[in-house]
Protein backbone atom coordinates (compact mmCIF):
# COMPACT_ATOMS: atom_id res chain seq x y z
CA UNK A 1 0.00 0.00 0.00
CA UNK A 2 1.15 3.43 -0.64
CA UNK A 3 1.26 6.34 1.50
CA UNK A 4 0.17 9.33 -0.17
CA UNK A 5 0.55 13.56 0.94
CA UNK A 6 -2.11 15.77 0.26
CA UNK A 7 -1.11 19.35 -0.75
CA UNK A 8 -3.69 21.83 -1.09
CA UNK A 9 -4.89 25.20 -0.94
CA UNK A 10 -6.07 26.02 3.16
CA UNK A 11 -9.92 26.51 1.62
CA UNK A 12 -12.94 24.47 2.93
CA UNK A 13 -13.86 24.24 -1.14
CA UNK A 14 -10.75 22.38 -1.95
CA UNK A 15 -10.45 20.40 1.33
CA UNK A 16 -13.72 18.76 1.59
CA UNK A 17 -12.90 16.97 -1.95
CA UNK A 18 -9.81 16.11 -1.62
CA UNK A 19 -10.83 14.47 2.23
CA UNK A 20 -13.39 12.78 -0.04
CA UNK A 21 -10.75 11.32 -2.03
CA UNK A 22 -8.32 10.91 0.96
CA UNK A 23 -11.31 8.53 2.45
CA UNK A 24 -11.40 6.83 -0.76
CA UNK A 25 -8.35 5.92 -0.43
CA UNK A 26 -7.70 5.16 2.91
CA UNK A 27 -9.97 2.51 2.53
CA UNK A 28 -8.56 0.75 0.18
CA UNK A 29 -5.92 0.09 2.42
CA UNK A 30 -3.72 3.67 1.58
CA UNK A 31 -2.28 5.55 4.09
CA UNK A 32 -3.31 9.49 3.51
CA UNK A 33 -1.53 12.68 5.46
CA UNK A 34 -2.38 16.37 4.73
CA UNK A 35 0.76 18.98 4.55
CA UNK A 36 -0.95 21.70 5.86
CA UNK A 37 -0.52 24.88 7.51
CA UNK A 38 -1.58 24.65 11.76
CA UNK A 39 -4.76 26.31 11.18
CA UNK A 40 -6.40 23.07 9.54
CA UNK A 41 -5.38 20.60 11.92
CA UNK A 42 -9.24 19.97 13.52
CA UNK A 43 -10.54 20.20 9.99
CA UNK A 44 -8.37 17.33 7.98
CA UNK A 45 -8.68 15.24 11.54
CA UNK A 46 -12.15 15.43 11.51
CA UNK A 47 -12.28 14.09 8.34
CA UNK A 48 -10.66 10.91 9.46
CA UNK A 49 -7.09 11.50 8.12
CA UNK A 50 -3.65 11.95 9.21
CA UNK A 51 -2.33 15.36 10.01
CA UNK A 52 1.28 17.07 9.13
CA UNK A 53 1.82 20.73 10.14
CA UNK A 54 3.89 22.77 8.00
CA UNK A 55 5.09 26.56 8.52
CA UNK A 56 5.22 26.28 12.41
CA UNK A 57 7.73 27.68 12.92
CA UNK A 58 6.42 31.35 10.78
CA UNK A 59 3.07 31.34 10.13
CA UNK A 60 0.74 32.97 12.52
CA UNK A 61 -2.15 30.65 14.15
CA UNK A 62 -5.08 32.73 13.16
CA UNK A 63 -3.30 34.34 9.69
CA UNK A 64 -6.04 32.61 7.48
CA UNK A 65 -8.90 33.75 9.08
CA UNK A 66 -7.69 37.30 8.82
CA UNK A 67 -7.00 36.60 5.18
CA UNK A 68 -10.91 35.41 4.45
CA UNK A 69 -12.33 38.35 6.68
CA UNK A 70 -10.11 40.73 4.45
CA UNK A 71 -10.63 38.52 1.09
CA UNK A 72 -14.49 38.88 1.95
CA UNK A 73 -14.62 42.57 1.81
CA UNK A 74 -12.91 42.59 -1.72
CA UNK A 75 -15.02 41.35 -5.37
CA UNK A 76 -13.12 40.89 -8.83
CA UNK A 77 -9.64 41.45 -9.84
CA UNK A 78 -9.03 43.25 -6.18
CA UNK A 79 -9.71 40.06 -4.66
CA UNK A 80 -7.53 37.87 -6.58
CA UNK A 81 -4.58 40.71 -6.36
CA UNK A 82 -5.17 40.51 -2.48
CA UNK A 83 -4.23 36.98 -2.13
CA UNK A 84 -1.03 37.00 -4.42
CA UNK A 85 0.86 37.65 -0.71
CA UNK A 86 -0.98 35.11 0.77
CA UNK A 87 0.20 32.53 -2.05
CA UNK A 88 3.45 33.18 -1.99
CA UNK A 89 3.81 32.81 2.01
CA UNK A 90 2.10 29.33 1.29
CA UNK A 91 3.97 28.57 -1.50
CA UNK A 92 7.45 29.31 0.66
CA UNK A 93 6.02 27.27 3.44
CA UNK A 94 5.69 24.25 1.02
CA UNK A 95 8.81 24.14 -0.74
CA UNK A 96 10.91 25.12 3.11
CA UNK A 97 8.80 22.51 4.83
CA UNK A 98 7.35 19.89 2.77
CA UNK A 99 10.45 17.99 1.96
CA UNK A 100 11.93 17.47 5.10
CA UNK A 101 8.13 16.56 6.63
CA UNK A 102 7.74 13.96 3.48
CA UNK A 103 10.56 12.27 4.15
CA UNK A 104 10.03 11.93 7.62
CA UNK A 105 6.38 10.56 7.69
CA UNK A 106 7.64 8.41 4.35
CA UNK A 107 5.31 9.56 1.95
CA UNK A 108 5.96 8.26 -1.13
CA UNK A 109 3.47 10.00 -3.87
CA UNK A 110 1.92 13.54 -3.42
CA UNK A 111 -1.50 14.08 -4.28
CA UNK A 112 -1.34 18.32 -5.57
CA UNK A 113 -3.91 20.55 -5.97
CA UNK A 114 -3.81 22.68 -9.23
CA UNK A 115 -4.48 25.71 -7.29
CA UNK A 116 -0.91 24.80 -5.12
CA UNK A 117 0.64 24.00 -8.39
CA UNK A 118 4.09 24.67 -6.01
CA UNK A 119 3.48 20.96 -4.92
CA UNK A 120 4.42 19.94 -8.30
CA UNK A 121 7.92 21.02 -7.91
CA UNK A 122 8.36 19.63 -4.37
CA UNK A 123 7.44 16.15 -5.86
CA UNK A 124 9.58 16.43 -8.94
CA UNK A 125 12.41 17.42 -6.58
CA UNK A 126 12.02 15.04 -4.89
CA UNK A 127 11.54 12.01 -7.35
CA UNK A 128 7.94 11.24 -6.42
CA UNK A 129 5.15 9.99 -8.29
CA UNK A 130 2.28 13.11 -8.49
CA UNK A 131 -1.10 13.14 -9.34
CA UNK A 132 -3.06 16.77 -10.23
CA UNK A 133 -6.50 17.41 -8.92
CA UNK A 134 -8.57 20.61 -10.14
CA UNK A 135 -10.99 20.78 -7.48
CA UNK A 136 -11.78 23.50 -8.71
CA UNK A 137 -12.19 24.40 -12.23
CA UNK A 138 -9.73 22.81 -14.62
CA UNK A 139 -7.32 25.23 -16.08
CA UNK A 140 -6.41 24.52 -19.49
CA UNK A 141 -3.41 27.12 -20.41
CA UNK A 142 -4.55 27.18 -24.32
CA UNK A 143 -5.10 30.16 -26.08
CA UNK A 144 -8.57 28.88 -27.00
CA UNK A 145 -9.98 28.54 -23.26
CA UNK A 146 -10.51 31.80 -21.64
CA UNK A 147 -8.41 32.42 -18.28
CA UNK A 148 -10.60 30.72 -15.26
CA UNK A 149 -11.06 34.35 -13.96
CA UNK A 150 -12.93 35.74 -17.10
CA UNK A 151 -16.57 35.75 -17.78
CA UNK A 152 -15.67 34.85 -21.67
CA UNK A 153 -17.08 31.74 -23.88
CA UNK A 154 -15.04 29.84 -25.98
CA UNK A 155 -13.92 30.79 -29.13
CA UNK A 156 -11.76 30.20 -31.76
CA UNK A 157 -11.43 33.55 -33.31
CA UNK A 158 -8.23 35.16 -33.24
CA UNK A 159 -9.16 37.78 -31.68
CA UNK A 160 -10.81 35.80 -28.73
CA UNK A 161 -7.23 33.89 -28.66
CA UNK A 162 -5.07 37.35 -28.75
CA UNK A 163 -7.70 38.44 -25.89
CA UNK A 164 -6.69 35.57 -23.93
CA UNK A 165 -3.16 35.53 -24.05
CA UNK A 166 -3.21 38.88 -23.40
CA UNK A 167 -5.26 37.92 -20.31
CA UNK A 168 -2.80 35.00 -19.28
CA UNK A 169 0.23 37.29 -20.05
CA UNK A 170 -1.54 39.59 -16.99
CA UNK A 171 -2.05 36.49 -14.89
CA UNK A 172 1.91 35.47 -14.85
CA UNK A 173 2.82 39.53 -14.18
CA UNK A 174 0.42 40.00 -11.55
CA UNK A 175 1.70 35.98 -9.82
CA UNK A 176 5.41 36.73 -10.39
CA UNK A 177 5.85 37.24 -6.66
CA UNK A 178 4.51 33.28 -6.80
CA UNK A 179 6.92 32.09 -9.46
CA UNK A 180 9.42 33.64 -8.32
CA UNK A 181 9.28 31.74 -4.88
CA UNK A 182 8.85 28.61 -7.04
CA UNK A 183 11.55 29.12 -9.11
CA UNK A 184 14.10 29.85 -6.75
CA UNK A 185 13.76 27.02 -5.01
CA UNK A 186 13.00 24.89 -8.36
CA UNK A 187 16.92 26.61 -9.68
CA UNK A 188 18.12 25.44 -6.22
CA UNK A 189 17.01 20.80 -6.37
CA UNK A 190 18.23 21.63 -10.11
CA UNK A 191 15.22 21.95 -11.95
CA UNK A 192 13.97 24.26 -15.30
CA UNK A 193 12.27 27.28 -14.40
CA UNK A 194 8.31 27.49 -14.70
CA UNK A 195 7.09 30.40 -17.55
CA UNK A 196 3.93 30.78 -16.17
CA UNK A 197 1.52 29.68 -13.60
CA UNK A 198 -0.98 26.93 -12.24
CA UNK A 199 0.18 24.93 -15.58
CA UNK A 200 0.56 21.47 -14.35
CA UNK A 201 3.35 19.85 -15.58
CA UNK A 202 2.16 15.79 -14.11
CA UNK A 203 2.85 12.86 -16.57
CA UNK A 204 0.87 10.83 -14.25
CA UNK A 205 -2.59 11.71 -14.44
CA UNK A 206 -4.68 15.52 -13.88
CA UNK A 207 -7.63 14.99 -12.20
CA UNK A 208 -10.79 17.39 -12.87
CA UNK A 209 -14.29 17.77 -10.64
CA UNK A 210 -16.11 18.24 -13.53
CA UNK A 211 -17.41 16.16 -15.63
CA UNK A 212 -16.34 16.53 -19.43
CA UNK A 213 -19.79 17.96 -19.96
CA UNK A 214 -19.14 21.26 -17.81
CA UNK A 215 -16.66 22.40 -19.68
CA UNK A 216 -15.70 23.84 -23.32
CA UNK A 217 -15.15 21.65 -25.87
CA UNK A 218 -11.67 21.50 -25.79
CA UNK A 219 -9.94 19.15 -28.52
CA UNK A 220 -6.29 17.31 -28.01
CA UNK A 221 -6.37 16.82 -24.51
CA UNK A 222 -3.05 14.75 -22.93
CA UNK A 223 -3.78 11.49 -22.40
CA UNK A 224 -3.18 12.28 -18.99
CA UNK A 225 -5.94 14.59 -18.61
CA UNK A 226 -9.12 12.66 -17.07
CA UNK A 227 -12.78 14.32 -16.04
CA UNK A 228 -13.81 12.17 -13.42
CA UNK A 229 -16.49 14.53 -12.02
CA UNK A 230 -17.39 15.30 -8.39
CA UNK A 231 -15.38 13.91 -5.50
CA UNK A 232 -18.17 13.08 -3.15
CA UNK A 233 -19.47 10.43 -0.79
CA UNK A 234 -22.14 9.87 1.70
CA UNK A 235 -19.18 9.01 4.75
CA UNK A 236 -19.51 12.81 6.10
CA UNK A 237 -22.18 13.47 9.32
CA UNK A 238 -25.25 14.62 7.91
CA UNK A 239 -26.23 18.30 8.87
CA UNK A 240 -29.21 19.01 10.88
CA UNK A 241 -31.82 20.92 8.79
CA UNK A 242 -35.10 22.12 9.90
CA UNK A 243 -36.59 19.93 6.72
CA UNK A 244 -40.36 20.11 8.70
CA UNK A 245 -40.37 24.25 7.95
CA UNK A 246 -40.12 23.23 3.90
CA UNK A 247 -43.78 24.78 2.93
CA UNK A 248 -44.10 22.50 -0.30
CA UNK A 249 -43.28 26.11 -2.58
CA UNK A 250 -40.89 25.82 -4.86
CA UNK A 251 -37.71 25.69 -3.01
CA UNK A 252 -34.95 28.60 -3.92
CA UNK A 253 -31.17 27.44 -2.49
CA UNK A 254 -29.23 30.12 -2.42
CA UNK A 255 -25.49 29.66 -1.02
CA UNK A 256 -22.39 32.31 -1.59
CA UNK A 257 -19.70 29.72 -0.56
CA UNK A 258 -17.35 30.05 2.71
CA UNK A 259 -15.39 33.10 1.76
CA UNK A 260 -18.02 35.29 0.54
CA UNK A 261 -20.59 34.75 2.76
CA UNK A 262 -20.31 38.02 4.79
CA UNK A 263 -21.19 40.21 1.49
CA UNK A 264 -24.84 40.82 2.95
CA UNK A 265 -25.67 43.19 0.11
CA UNK A 266 -25.76 40.00 -1.72
CA UNK A 267 -27.90 38.33 0.01
CA UNK A 268 -29.93 41.33 1.05
CA UNK A 269 -30.65 41.68 -2.69
CA UNK A 270 -31.34 37.63 -2.68
CA UNK A 271 -34.01 38.18 -0.09
CA UNK A 272 -35.78 40.91 -1.78
CA UNK A 273 -35.95 39.17 -5.25
CA UNK A 274 -37.96 36.50 -3.86
CA UNK A 275 -40.04 38.27 -1.45
CA UNK A 276 -42.44 38.95 -4.11
CA UNK A 277 -42.58 35.38 -5.49
CA UNK A 278 -44.56 32.30 -4.82
CA UNK A 279 -40.84 30.20 -3.66
CA UNK A 280 -39.49 29.30 -0.41
CA UNK A 281 -36.27 30.59 -0.18
CA UNK A 282 -33.63 29.03 2.21
CA UNK A 283 -30.15 30.86 2.89
CA UNK A 284 -27.41 29.41 4.27
CA UNK A 285 -24.50 31.74 4.93
CA UNK A 286 -22.21 29.61 6.84
CA UNK A 287 -22.02 32.27 9.92
CA UNK A 288 -21.52 35.21 8.01
CA UNK A 289 -24.77 36.42 9.24
CA UNK A 290 -25.78 37.52 12.75
CA UNK A 291 -29.04 37.47 14.23
CA UNK A 292 -29.75 41.13 13.54
CA UNK A 293 -28.78 40.84 9.89
CA UNK A 294 -31.08 37.88 9.25
CA UNK A 295 -33.94 39.71 11.03
CA UNK A 296 -33.42 42.44 8.42
CA UNK A 297 -33.85 40.31 4.78
CA UNK A 298 -36.84 40.63 2.61
CA UNK A 299 -39.98 37.95 3.24
CA UNK A 300 -39.78 35.67 5.20
CA UNK A 301 -36.59 33.13 4.08
CA UNK A 302 -35.47 30.20 5.62
CA UNK A 303 -32.38 30.99 7.09
CA UNK A 304 -29.82 28.80 8.55
CA UNK A 305 -25.83 28.87 9.35
CA UNK A 306 -25.29 25.34 7.35
CA UNK A 307 -26.88 22.78 5.78
CA UNK A 308 -26.64 19.01 4.61
CA UNK A 309 -26.09 20.80 0.84
CA UNK A 310 -27.25 17.50 -1.32
CA UNK A 311 -29.89 16.32 0.68
CA UNK A 312 -31.70 20.36 0.58
CA UNK A 313 -30.65 20.51 -3.28
CA UNK A 314 -32.87 17.22 -3.89
CA UNK A 315 -35.75 19.21 -3.27
CA UNK A 316 -34.77 22.77 -4.72
CA UNK A 317 -35.83 23.95 -7.68
CA UNK A 318 -33.20 26.64 -8.42
CA UNK A 319 -30.33 27.29 -7.33
CA UNK A 320 -28.12 31.07 -6.44
CA UNK A 321 -24.94 30.87 -5.95
CA UNK A 322 -21.30 32.87 -6.24
CA UNK A 323 -20.55 30.23 -8.67
CA UNK A 324 -18.34 28.09 -6.69
CA UNK A 325 -17.67 24.79 -8.19
CA UNK A 326 -18.90 22.22 -5.40
CA UNK A 327 -22.15 24.62 -4.92
CA UNK A 328 -22.44 23.97 -8.90
CA UNK A 329 -21.65 20.84 -9.34
CA UNK A 330 -23.59 19.68 -6.55
CA UNK A 331 -26.88 21.38 -7.90
CA UNK A 332 -26.00 20.17 -10.96
CA UNK A 333 -25.81 16.85 -9.92
CA UNK A 334 -29.73 17.02 -8.51
CA UNK A 335 -30.46 18.08 -11.84
CA UNK A 336 -30.98 21.79 -10.49
CA UNK A 337 -30.60 25.21 -12.58
CA UNK A 338 -28.85 27.88 -11.82
CA UNK A 339 -28.46 32.16 -11.32
CA UNK A 340 -24.68 32.87 -10.86
CA UNK A 341 -23.45 35.73 -9.14
CA UNK A 342 -19.93 35.15 -9.48
CA UNK A 343 -17.81 37.23 -7.37
CA UNK A 344 -13.95 36.76 -8.09
CA UNK A 345 -11.12 33.57 -8.57
CA UNK A 346 -12.65 31.20 -10.80
CA UNK A 347 -16.79 32.07 -10.28
CA UNK A 348 -16.62 34.25 -13.62
CA UNK A 349 -15.24 31.43 -15.67
CA UNK A 350 -17.25 28.53 -13.97
CA UNK A 351 -20.32 30.91 -14.60
CA UNK A 352 -19.73 31.10 -17.90
CA UNK A 353 -19.90 27.58 -18.34
CA UNK A 354 -23.36 27.86 -16.80
CA UNK A 355 -23.84 30.09 -19.68
CA UNK A 356 -22.26 27.48 -22.60
CA UNK A 357 -23.94 24.63 -21.40
CA UNK A 358 -27.36 26.58 -20.82
CA UNK A 359 -27.64 25.14 -17.02
CA UNK A 360 -28.75 28.36 -15.83
CA UNK A 361 -28.64 32.39 -16.23
CA UNK A 362 -25.31 34.75 -14.92
CA UNK A 363 -25.84 38.23 -13.43
CA UNK A 364 -22.34 40.17 -13.14
CA UNK A 365 -21.62 41.77 -9.96
CA UNK A 366 -22.02 45.52 -11.87
CA UNK A 367 -25.95 44.53 -13.20
CA UNK A 368 -26.97 42.88 -10.25
CA UNK A 369 -30.36 44.81 -8.97
CA UNK A 370 -33.07 43.16 -7.54
CA UNK A 371 -35.86 43.67 -10.27
CA UNK A 372 -32.96 42.33 -12.98
CA UNK A 373 -32.63 39.44 -10.70
CA UNK A 374 -36.33 38.50 -10.17
CA UNK A 375 -37.16 38.64 -13.64
CA UNK A 376 -33.60 35.99 -13.97
CA UNK A 377 -35.19 33.78 -11.44
CA UNK A 378 -38.59 33.51 -12.89
CA UNK A 379 -37.24 33.29 -16.04
CA UNK A 380 -34.99 29.96 -15.25
CA UNK A 381 -37.84 28.77 -12.79
CA UNK A 382 -40.47 29.27 -15.41
CA UNK A 383 -38.77 27.99 -18.84
CA UNK A 384 -38.54 23.82 -19.03
CA UNK A 385 -35.33 24.26 -20.82
CA UNK A 386 -32.77 25.34 -17.98
CA UNK A 387 -33.93 22.19 -15.93
CA UNK A 388 -34.00 19.98 -19.16
CA UNK A 389 -30.48 21.25 -19.31
CA UNK A 390 -29.21 20.71 -15.71
CA UNK A 391 -30.96 16.73 -15.67
CA UNK A 392 -28.85 16.25 -18.84
CA UNK A 393 -25.96 17.32 -16.67
CA UNK A 394 -27.26 15.06 -13.93
CA UNK A 395 -27.00 12.02 -16.09
CA UNK A 396 -23.43 13.54 -17.39
CA UNK A 397 -22.22 13.48 -13.81
CA UNK A 398 -23.48 9.91 -13.12
CA UNK A 399 -21.71 8.26 -15.35
CA UNK A 400 -18.27 10.31 -14.87
CA UNK A 401 -17.25 7.93 -12.39
CA UNK A 402 -16.95 10.33 -9.06
CA UNK A 403 -14.35 9.74 -6.39
CA UNK A 404 -14.27 5.65 -6.96
CA UNK A 405 -12.75 6.43 -10.58
CA UNK A 406 -10.47 9.18 -9.05
CA UNK A 407 -8.80 6.62 -6.72
CA UNK A 408 -8.28 3.68 -9.09
CA UNK A 409 -6.61 6.14 -11.78
CA UNK A 410 -4.53 7.15 -9.12
CA UNK A 411 -3.90 3.23 -7.88
CA UNK A 412 -3.23 2.49 -11.35
CA UNK A 413 -0.63 4.88 -12.32
CA UNK A 414 0.93 5.39 -9.26
CA UNK A 415 1.54 1.43 -8.82
CA UNK A 416 3.06 1.90 -11.99
CA UNK A 417 5.06 4.81 -11.29
CA UNK A 418 6.59 2.99 -8.17
CA UNK A 419 7.14 0.10 -9.59
CA UNK A 420 9.32 1.31 -12.65
CA UNK A 421 11.06 3.23 -9.92
CA UNK A 422 11.77 -0.10 -7.97
CA UNK A 423 13.32 -1.88 -11.06
CA UNK A 424 15.51 0.52 -11.52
Amino acid sequence: MTHFGIICPPYVGHLNPLSVLGRELKSRGHRVTFLQIPDLEEKVVSEGLNFSPIGTATYQPGTMAETFKELAQLSEIEALQYSVNFCREMAEIICRDGPGAIATLGIEALIVDQLEIVGETVAEGLGLPCICVSSGQAIHRRAEVPPFFTPWGYSHQWWARARNQVAYYLLDRSCRPILQVINAYRQRWHLPPYPHIYASHTKLAHLSQQPAAFDFPIPDLPAQFHYVGPLRDRGSQSLSFPFERLTGQPLIYASLGSVQNTKHHLFHAIAAACADLDVQLVITHGGGMDAATVRSLAGNPLVVDYAPQLEVLARADLTITHGGMNTVLDSLSQGVPLVAIPITFEQPGNAARIRWTKTGEVISLRRLQVPILQRTIQRVLTQKTYRQQAQQMQRAIAQSGGVNRAATLIERVVGSELVSVASE
